[in-house]
């Protein structure tokens, strides 16, 4: 469908309505899988990702954003990282959420090669999502993807900055 990466990348766009049209489990594992696939500092792959389906969990994982928008949604995957298993740099910089975050996005990108719609949700209380998960303190809830076929409502207009607001070749010279 797609005639290129930058066109799907230029379509994708966060999806805040879904359809009640229920994700097939192989689509499921397929975005799952690219982020699998995603690159990590050292390879150490520091992810977990938590699939919620049920209703009940949901609700529960709901109560951390309260956006009513993301009761819409089938599936909410939330992304965790592990700090403990993380690469740090020299500096003591921890790559962890960097990691997550670059495997999130192939996730995202491959929903919507897949015609389904996420959203990117990182505003939300970390403590009622690790109690909901029942996760352990090696486990950062860090991402909150909402994911299925996009529901009815305008797509938003996508605005970017110019490549000359945000590029600088050599030293800026």
């Amino acid at each position: 469908m797609w005639s290129s990466f930058l066109d799907l990348a230029a379509a994708r766009y966060s999806v805040r309505s879904y359809s009640q049209q229920p994700v097939e489990k192989e689509k499921i594992l397929r975005v799952l899988e690219a982020a699998r696939l995603a690159p990590s500092a050292v390879n150490y792959q520091p992810w977990r990702f938590f699939v919620v389906t049920d209703q009940d969990l949901k609700e529960e994982i709901w109560e951390a954003y309260r956006g009513e928008w993301m009761r819409t949604a089938p599936v909410i995957i939330v992304a965790c990282g592990d700090h403990g298993q993380s690469w740090k740099r020299r500096d003591g910089k921890d790559h962890c959420d960097v990691d997550v975050a670059i495997a999130v996005d192939h996730l995202i990108l491959a929903a919507a090669e897949l015609e389904l719609g996420t959203c990117w949700v990182c505003a939300f209380d970390a403590d009622k999502v690790r109690s909901a998960l029942n996760l352990p303190q090696n486990l950062e809830p860090v991402v909150l993807i909402p994911l299925g076929y996009p529901g009815e409502g305008p797509v938003p207009v996508k605005k970017r900055k110019n490549l000359e607001e945000i590029v600088t070749w050599n030293r800026g010279d």
